[in-house]
């Protein structure tokens, strides 16, 4: 499995007991087979022009109300995030894994290189932080640099935590007892999954990569807006709705009225950019009108 999606199905699949288990395991099954049996579906969601964003939009929109959320999660992630024509292998492996973890009771991980195990993590990130709002981004950020910087230099827990003979039990209860109320839960998960699911040698390495991944997710989760008039309740919630589904993430808004826009809004999320704005449509045509001019002044020389 993809291991950005094992990290992401490790953590909406670790949620679930007993019926909401069963439950979501069934319908991951249904959705491997429905892809399996229906080649117009296959096909699209294995068309590699077909951006990740799209296919999860796709996905999202065959399996809306018919499926648990957590289902219907998972899948779309596994669309958005893995190569177009991998995403049935996926949707199988994500089955798989699902009825493993009904009949053991764990969700298997499997032993990964250095750069691979980051990626686990950050992808388990990816499910924790869809559950909280971007305002507390900075306050998990920062806890993790301080926990990792804490890891850094003091000798004795370091060499605990980088033991991969030391039992995970004794690993994993260290954290807890350093970090348990003194962080956000979101925090303690994240530390704890860096034991879990990340390189036993690469704590700190690990717990710096995250720093950067949750600043990195904040980006994608604060859309800023210019508007060259106010929005009403009705325009924020479907310029949030569409960024939603654009990004696949819980989008909050950033609003700022900026009247030399003219019109329309200027939309800047992560490295995005949309302009709708009056002014920026006035700039493309007026560059077209120009190139134009251009051509026409170069065929139209008698030199």
């Amino acid at each position: 499995m993809l291991a950005q999606l094992e990290g992401y199905a490790s953590a909406r699949l670790g949620s679930l007991h007993g019926a909401s288990l069963a439950t979501v395991t069934s319908e991951l099954s249904s959705i491997e087979q429905t892809v399996l049996g229906r080649a117009d579906l296959r096909a699209v969601l294995t068309d590699t022009s077909i951006s990740g964003a799209a296919r999860g939009l796709i996905l999202s929109d065959l399996l809306s109300a018919k499926v648990d959320d957590v289902t219907s999660k998972i899948a779309v992630y596994a669309a958005t995030a893995a190569p177009a024509q991998d995403v049935p292998h996926e949707l199988a492996e994500l089955a798989f894994s699902a009825r493993e973890m009904s009949e053991t009771g764990a969700f298997a991980l499997g032993n990964l290189g250095l750069l691979a195990a980051r990626k686990r993590v950050g992808g388990y990130a990816d499910a924790k932080l869809d559950q909280i709002g971007a305002s507390d981004f900075d306050e998990i950020e920062d806890e993790l640099f301080r926990w990792a910087r804490t890891v850094e230099g003091n000798l004795p827990l370091r060499r605990l935590l980088l033991d991969r003979d030391a039992p995970l039990a004794s690993r994993l209860g260290t954290v807890n007892t350093l970090l348990a109320g003194k962080v956000s839960d979101v925090t303690l998960e994240l530390a704890q999954f860096v034991i879990v699911g990340g390189r036993p040698r690469d704590v700190v390495g690990t717990l710096d990569y995250l720093v950067d991944y949750v600043a990195k997710a904040r980006d994608w989760r604060i859309a800023r807006v210019r508007t060259a008039r106010p929005l009403d309740d009705e325009s924020r919630g479907e310029l949030v709705a569409s960024l939603t589904a654009l990004t696949g993430k819980n989008v909050e808004l950033q609003i700022a009225v900026d009247e030399s826009l003219l019109g329309g809004v200027l939309v800047e999320i992560g490295d995005l950019r949309l302009d709708a704005s009056t002014r920026g449509r006035l700039s493309v045509l007026r560059d077209a009108v120009a190139a134009g001019r251009l051509y026409e002044s170069a065929i139209n020389r008698s030199d």
